[in-house]
């Protein structure tokens, strides 16, 4: 990775970017397209943290336009996978001589994501696992990368993104990049994560297996599955319990833990031939603090009882909205696009009629952001939760969600 090549490339995928977001502004066409299969072709050999944010961002259905966000979900399943010569450069780094450790390594991988890809092999005695390689390098370039991510995400003040949140917003991506790097803390998490939730049967992570982890390799038993985003056309008797076990993974993750995972793209999830749901990757989980998550329940509760004052007092209460005059018709217009998912009953994700209102409403936020200004940590909250709204969509969950919310409003005022 030679940080001078990175750097012009990523600079000028930027300003590419740029060039177009400009031409909409001014009132002309841009091709989404074409600057999507830029973005891919680039970005899926360049790795990093660049390509990261564009798999977060092709998680916004609702936000990009279509051409573009179908070319960047492809770095979430065709990204470029780095030739095996440098992997088994990192492998042998961790373990010598690979014959003596493993019978069998695949060289090609069956995953390649932002900061590394997923190999299989067989150990000498026996067992299939799986490892996860970081690129080699990406310690070094990673800094350089951040600074030229910090200029690209200045193109969020042309969504009226205040440049303080953006900061704010970017030092909290940064961090969890730089954490993503140690794959012996991932390691922990992971043994954390399985005692954490091991009482829920239809829920799987994978096992670390400590003695094969270093700081650059993760070594896990292999956990055979159907990627989630594979699963459109499965048994639907399948895909409501796994849209159902998600759901409840994730009320628990945040109502008892405090915590959410931030990385929701469907390549980390997965069913078993059992019919449960597998979490492969847990690089990337951030902090909910309790006052927080309170404060986003009452925008919730004052959304579903569609009351404009008190969406807007809620918003002041989460950090936001410091200027002048609430926008109560656009909070009357969310009220109207949100409540339909709470109705009583049981309520299907795959209601198209739902997702239309959603996406009618996404462009009169963001042209309103200047005066809504959410907090930089809600800003990437909300985000990750749409990825994970979007893959029970993928899945057409059915779930009463009157009755999943309606117990926690209690909770959380206590």
């Amino acid at each position: 990775m030679r940080e001078r090549g990175r750097t012009r490339r990523l600079l000028g995928l930027g300003t590419r970017t740029g060039g177009a977001l400009l031409r909409t502004r001014l009132g002309g066409q841009a091709d989404w397209r074409a600057l999507g299969e830029a973005l891919f072709e680039g970005l899926s050999e360049l790795k990093g943290p660049a390509m990261k944010l564009a798999q977060v961002m092709s998680q916004w259905d609702d936000l990009l336009p279509p051409e573009l966000a179908d070319e960047l979900a492809r770095l979430q399943r065709q990204a470029t996978p780095m030739p095996w010569e440098s992997i088994q450069g990192t492998l042998e780094a961790q373990y010598g001589d690979l014959e003596a450790v493993f019978a069998e390594v695949e060289t090609a991988p069956f995953a390649s994501a932002s900061m590394g890809q997923v190999h299989r092999a067989v150990t000498r005695d026996g067992e299939t696992v799986v490892l996860k390689v970081q690129y080699p390098g990406l310690a070094e370039v990673l800094e350089g990368d951040l600074a030229q991510l910090r200029r690209l995400m200045r193109l969020g003040r042309w969504f009226k993104v205040p440049q303080a949140r953006l900061d704010a917003l970017f030092e909290e991506l940064a961090a969890g990049l730089r954490d993503e790097l140690d794959y012996r803390a991932e390691a922990e998490h992971l043994a954390g994560y399985r005692a954490r939730y091991a009482h829920l049967d239809s829920l799987v992570i994978p096992e670390p297996l400590t003695d094969l982890c270093g700081p650059h390799v993760l070594a896990m038993r292999h956990v055979a599955g159907t990627p989630l985003r594979e699963l459109e056309d499965a048994d639907d008797a399948v895909r409501q319990r796994v849209a159902t076990t998600l759901a409840d993974w994730l009320t628990e993750e945040l109502f008892t833990f405090g915590e959410l995972h931030a990385d929701p793209h469907a390549g980390n999830f997965a069913a078993d031939d059992e019919g449960r749901l597998v979490i492969y990757d847990f690089g990337a989980v951030i902090p909910v603090p309790r006052e927080r998550l309170s404060a986003m329940m009452r925008l919730l509760e004052a959304t579903l009882a569609a009351d404009p004052m008190a969406m807007d007092a809620a918003m002041l209460e989460l950090g936001g909205r410091q200027g002048e005059g609430a926008p109560l018709a656009l909070y009357r217009e969310a009220a109207e696009a949100v409540g339909p998912l709470f109705a009583p009953g049981v309520q299907d994700f795959g209601d198209v009629r739902v997702h239309r209102r959603l996406r009618e409403l996404s462009p009169r936020v963001w042209a309103a952001m200047d005066r809504l200004q959410p907090p930089a940590d809600t800003l990437l909250l909300s985000r990750t939760l749409n990825g994970h709204y979007w893959n029970l969509v993928r899945l057409g969950a059915r779930l009463d969600m009157d009755a999943r919310v309606r117990p926690l409003f209690a909770q959380v005022s206590r």
